[in-house]
Parts: C-alpha cells; sequence; structure tokens
C-alpha cells in the first residue's frame, strides 16, 4: 500500500497522519480551526515525499481552509472521503439518513479489527455510540454532547456555574464543591448513557457486543470502565486508510490494524 497523509477534521481538532503499509507511522493534532497549523503538520509527516493527502471531515468549512492551505504548502494530490473517496461499509439507515463521515470511518475501521459485531464510541465533542452487527452492517446508534460539551453548557445555560475544563473528578463518593459535582455528574452521565445504551443494542441483537472506544477523550472516560473491551487511540485515522485501500488495491492487501490495546485503571 502506498504512502499516504490521512488527515480527519473534526469541529475541535483535527488528526493528521501519516500511513504507511497500513500502518500508522507517525500522528499529530492541531485545532481544526488552524488551517495553515493543519498543513504544516501534514508537510512534516510527508517530508521530502509527494504523498496523496486524504481527508476526512465532519466540518466542511475548515476541510476547504486546510485543503487550500495544503496546496499551499506544496501538497496539492488531495482527495476527500465521500466526495473523490468511498466508505466500504454496508448500512442499514432510515431513508435520507446522512451518518457523518467520522461514525461511518470508525464502524469501518472496528469491523477491519473485530470481524463481529461490536458497539463503537467515538467521545469527542459530541460522543457517539454506534452498533455494527455480526455481518458488518451499521444499523446507526445515538449523538450526545460530549464531555466538554456538556460541562461548558452548564456555565453558558446558567448564571451560576463556572466554565469548568473536563477532568476526572477524585475517588470521593460525592462531589465536595460545585466544580467537582460538575465533573462528577457529566462524568458518570456519559458513562451511564454508554451503558445503557450498550444494554440497549445487546437486547435488540441477541447478543452481547465488543465494545471499542475512541476519540479525545475516550482515555479518561473508559480507561477503567469494564464494559469497554477496548480502547483505540484514531479509529477515525484507521478507517481512512482502509477507505484508501479498498479503492487502490486488492481486498487481500487491505490494512489489518491490530494494536489495539485493552484499557488500563485510571489514575489520577
Amino acid at each position: 500500500m502506498a504512502s499516504i497523509i490521512a488527515i480527519n477534521v473534526g469541529n475541535t481538532r483535527a488528526s493528521v497522519a501519516r500511513i504507511e503499509d497500513g500502518m500508522i507511522v507517525e500522528s499529530t493534532s492541531e485545532p481544526s480551526g488552524d488551517a495553515t497549523a493543519v498543513a504544516a503538520a501534514a508537510r512534516r509527516l510527508a517530508a521530502d515525499d509527494s504523498l496523496t493527502v486524504v481527508i476526512a471531515s465532519v466540518a466542511p468549512r475548515r476541510s476547504t481552509a486546510i485543503a487550500e492551505a495544503l496546496q499551499q504548502a506544496g501538497l496539492t494530490d488531495i482527495g476527500s472521503i465521500g466526495d473523490d473517496i468511498g466508505i466500504p461499509l454496508a448500512t442499514k439507515l432510515g431513508d435520507g439518513a446522512n451518518p457523518g463521515q467520522d461514525r461511518l470511518l470508525c464502524a469501518t475501521a472496528a469491523w477491519r479489527r473485530l470481524g463481529q459485531a461490536c458497539v463503537v464510541i467515538d467521545a469527542g465533542t459530541c460522543i457517539t455510540v454506534d452498533f455494527i452487527d455480526g455481518e458488518g452492517t451499521f444499523h446507526g446508534g445515538a449523538i450526545a454532547p460530549g464531555w466538554r460539551l456538556q460541562l461548558h453548557a452548564m456555565h453558558t445555560g446558567t448564571e451560576g456555574l463556572p466554565d469548568v475544563l473536563p477532568a476526572r473528578p477524585g475517588d470521593e463518593a460525592f462531589g465536595a464543591d460545585t466544580v467537582s459535582a460538575m465533573r462528577l455528574g457529566v462524568l458518570e452521565g456519559l458513562r451511564g448513557l454508554v451503558q445503557r445504551l450498550i444494554e440497549r443494542y445487546a437486547l435488540a441483537y441477541g447478543a452481547f457486543p465488543l465494545v471499542i472506544a475512541t476519540g479525545g477523550d475516550a482515555e479518561a472516560l473508559f480507561a477503567d470502565d469494564e464494559l469497554v473491551n477496548l480502547i483505540a487511540p484514531d479509529l477515525v485515522i484507521e478507517g481512512v486508510a482502509c477507505a484508501w485501500a479498498a479503492a487502490t488495491q486488492s481486498e487481500e492487501d487491505a490494512p489489518k490494524f491490530g494494536e489495539t490495546r485493552r484499557p488500563q485503571a485510571h489514575s489520577e
């Protein structure tokens, strides 16, 4: 598989990775609103090679700005997921459904890794919890505000609550002050949300699926969660590599990512 630069443009951050022979060899992250910084990161990872850049995005205006900055940086061979490159994933959705590329790419990579029914949690600006059945078909799932978004919403929606940054609360059972109470409420709310959804999907499917978590907040939220079997740093980037491989080479040569690790207990 030829080397490529894969970029995942999210609402808050843009992940940039160099992929060689189907494996992520180096990656970094920049604010997705800073197109120049994202392009500079891609240029650094490409080094002196003339590599294709493949962009996946849930923020079209930001990805357009990034594409322009990439061209100015000398990376002119640019393809985009959706417009130029399809996502090799079967879906079972309602008429008119238009799930975000990030969800479909996560599902593609999760199926590539596991090859069985699974739940994919993507913990970023929003948290998505999606289901893929044992045939590799994406059924959709649920979307909720993520860790930072919920904390910020409490601040902007009230007069008395502070603007709090995400952090794991201590081991105490109760939030003894406003900040720790907000953090505890959002943390356990998200974990409870995920638990209920996993149980809901398992009941509908008739079997308990494996659960894989990804995204910038996955480690902090789910490292000690007994329902989460695996944590993968960036399934979207892996999904980009899978989509590129499906478009350019045979199934036998498609990337097989295998560096998933089981969560470790979180410690402050």
